[in-house]
């Protein structure tokens, strides 16, 4: 009987470790973000680097994360979709800039704010992008020099 009532006790808090667990994974990759997030889009020649799920950030503070990727037909562009905190307003006249944590960092979505008074808004479309810079090709042309 003791052996039983153990095996049940030793299940039931590997279970609450197991949903504490799937709460705190919701959180950190912004599956259970709420409704009082709001969505941008940008438009990027190269988002090598970024994926679902990658910070967005502002001044180095996170305020959101990329919540979709796909491959525009027409133009040949990554579309890209943001999911920000609510009451952070950005001036509509901002850039958006893939950027990298260093030489052996991860890769992050940067917003530089622009002077506007005006904020972008829901469903909004940063028109001032610019895609990852490729570390090999920076040390291509390094290494090929110039031959002047």
């Amino acid at each position: 009987m003791s052996d039983t009532r153990g095996e049940v006790i030793l299940g039931g808090a590997v279970l609450a470790a197991a949903i504490g667990f799937l709460v705190y994974a919701a959180q950190a990759t912004g599956f259970a973000n709420g409704a009082s997030d709001f969505e941008l889009t940008a438009s990027f020649r190269s988002a090598e680097g970024i994926s679902v799920g990658t910070d967005v950030r502002m001044s180095g503070v996170k305020i959101g994360t990329v919540t979709g990727m796909e491959l525009n037909p027409q133009t040949l562009r990554a579309d890209t979709t943001f999911a920000l905190i609510d009451g952070v307003e950005i001036p509509d006249d901002s850039a958006i800039t893939i950027s990298s944590e260093g030489l052996l960092g991860g890769n992050f979505v940067e917003i530089q704010p622009g002077g506007s008074m005006f904020a972008f808004e829901d469903g909004a479309e940063i028109e001032d992008t610019q895609g990852a810079v490729s570390l090999v090709s920076l040390l291509l042309a390094f290494v090929g020099g110039s031959d002047q």
